[in-house]
This record gives structure tokens, sequence and C-alpha cells, in this order.
């Protein structure tokens, strides 16, 4: 009997490019539609340096001065991504690194819609986990990384934190019939968590 594969739930670092930050929300509208979680975001606008260091893999390649003059020319957008495969379903919705092959092999990616060179190319993402290890860090030296649960520690997590109270929430969604579910439900969710601040959402009339 062959085992079930484990889902692996991963972290990625993206960045919105200098070129491509005034698109940043519909960027990011993708990236959730996409099943994204964006666990950390930051605005922020890298010196030559800065660049040079986060970029020093790339380090005696021909493009490196202009690759670091690029991301230092304006601000950029950083987010951290989750969800499962998120390294390699990030750089496929990013697609190629050259935008004009983009356009002529997968015109719906990013770097299809937003890039317009294979310098100024629109969005980043890390290559491998080592990558956006380091580059997480980087970007967010004070972020603190929980482990991401997998596995049968991720199912025990659900058993008896999630779906307990979820289904009480749905008991009392049922029992209420509230105009709009999904906001009646989203207030539920954060009065009877102790571990969530006490904001309500509203309705977008």
């Amino acid at each position: 009997m062959s085992e079930t594969p484990q889902i692996r739930v991963e972290r990625t670092l993206a960045l919105i490019k200098p070129d491509a930050v005034h698109r940043s929300d519909e960027i990011e509208d993708f990236i959730v539609r996409n099943g994204f979680i964006i666990l950390e975001k930051r605005r922020l606008h890298l010196t030559p340096d800065q660049c040079a260091d986060f970029y020093s893999d790339q380090c005696g390649q021909l493009f490196f001065p202009s690759l670091t003059a690029f991301m230092s020319s304006g601000p950029i957008v950083a987010l951290v991504l989750a969800r499962y495969e998120a390294i390699a379903t990030w750089k496929a919705l990013m697609g190629q690194t050259s935008s004009t092959k983009a356009k002529e092999t997968h015109p719906d990616c990013l770097r299809a819609k937003y890039g317009t060179s294979d310098l100024r190319n629109a969005v980043h993402g890390s290559e491998t986990s080592s990558a956006a290890d380091r580059e997480i860090r980087f970007m967010f030296p004070n972020m603190v990384a929980e482990p991401i649960l997998s596995g049968d520690a991720a199912k025990d997590f659900l058993s008896t934190h999630v779906n307990p109270t979820l289904q009480r929430g749905l008991t009392e969604l049922c029992k209420t019939k509230p105009a709009d579910p999904v906001i009646w439900l989203a207030n539920w969710l954060l009065t009877n968590n102790p571990n969530s601040p006490k904001i309500l959402f509203r309705s977008v009339t």
C-alpha cells in the first residue's frame, strides 16, 4: 500500500520591482487568487549597496551593475508568500526571466503582462528553499518565522484547534442566517479566537 504524498507548505519571497510597483494592487490580487497567503509585506527603497548584497550570487555577471542600478532606481514591494509548493508555483506564475520570451510562450504570466525586457521584468522570486530563507531574512530581518506544519502535525493541529472552532461558527451561522454570511463568519471567528485582535470586517457596498 503506497503512502499518501505529503503536501509541502513553503514560504517564498516575492518582489514587485520598480517598473511594476504602480501595478502592485493588481499583482497582489493575482497572488491571492492563486492560493497564496501574504504573510508579510513592506514597501521599501533599496540603496545600490543593499541591492548588491541581495543579489550577491549574481556578482561578476555582465548585467550585475545594470541590475543593481535598476533595483535601486525606485521603491519595491517585498512580500512573504506561503502555500503548498510555494517556490515552484510562484516561479511558474512569474514566467521566464525574459519578458519578451514570456510574452511568446506564456502570455498570461506576470512577466509577460507587466515586464518589458530581461532586466525590467516586473517581479522576482526565490529560486530554492535556502534562497527563500536568506532572502526573507534580508527583506524582513525582524520577522519571527514559525515552522510551517505539514503531514501528521498539520492534521493534528487542524483537528485540535481549527475544526472545532470552525464547526461551532458554522453552526451559529446556520442558526443566525445573517444577510452577509461571509462577513458574519469572519467577525465571529475573530471574536471567538483569543489569539486574534478584535477588528471587525464591514461589508463593502
